[in-house]
């Protein structure tokens, strides 16, 4: 059952064999981008209708990098996120969101460093690994924090519960997981991941913006984008599908 939303896209590369989505039992593997407003809705929805459902043990996201800087060619201009976030942040307040309140030479034009420390954390667990995923996004779209830098990174690591901000801040280092973020390119550009955010689960099912249908008035990045169809409920069908796997 394909859920096709519009969501953050990118240019599809071409020359890419197809790659297979390998999900694991037990988990929901998603791809998604930092900076993409409609990803924090849908993965703040994803953990709030978890937790309704009971199934904190029984399922978890495995974070995969869906790498818009690297597939457009350029850091996610402002202005797009300034029309989105409005209308993201009707979908799900509690995410916390706020338009960038820091001064304009600290935008982050670039979150690979921050997703490639999402890639670290999983080096604990995925467990920290979506800890570490949410905190970012928070700390990003509620906060306005730079988390295109070092060491917001690492203070947003050290103040999740759960995380070792000292293993994802070697890790960083060295870049290890630095590869990580190149493979996921290669995949999210194959044509299996139409955009951010697109869960997979065990079974082959996929749900892309599950429950969003929208479309942009105006030209994309000079117009606004608006709601056609909301369904919050299209969760519960992907965690009981999931679980069901």
């Amino acid at each position: 059952m394909r859920k096709y939303g519009f969501g953050c896209s990118a240019r599809t590369p071409c020359g890419y064999v197809r790659p297979m989505i390998e999900v694991a039992p037990g988990t929901v593997v998603v791809f998604s981008d930092l900076s993409c407003p409609w990803a924090h809705a849908a993965v703040h929805r994803f953990w709030e209708q978890r937790a309704r459902l009971g199934l904190q043990d029984e399922l978890i996201l495995d974070h995969r990098v869906f790498p818009l800087e690297l597939h457009n060619r350029r850091g996610t201009p402002k202005q797009i996120l300034e029309a989105e976030i409005p209308v993201a942040g009707g979908l799900a307040p509690e995410a916390g969101w706020q338009v960038w309140q820091g001064p304009v030479h600290e935008w982050a034009s670039t979150l690979l460093l921050a997703m490639e420390a999402v890639q670290a954390a999983k080096e604990q667990s995925l467990k920290a690994s979506e800890a570490l995923d949410r905190a970012l996004r928070r700390a990003f779209f509620a906060d306005s924090r730079n988390i295109s830098m070092h060491h917001e990174i690492v203070a947003v690591a050290e103040a999740t519960e759960g995380v070792d901000a000292a293993l994802v801040g070697a890790s960083l280092e060295d870049g290890r997981r630095r590869r990580a973020l190149f493979e996921d390119r290669v995949v999210s550009g194959s044509g299996e991941v139409k955009g951010s955010p697109h869960f997979f689960l065990a079974n082959g099912t996929d749900f892309h913006n599950p429950g969003v249908e929208l479309h942009w008035e105006g030209e994309h990045g000079k117009g606004f984008p608006m709601i056609d169809s909301d369904d919050p409920q299209e969760f519960e069908r992907l965690l009981k599908a999931a679980v069901r796997d």
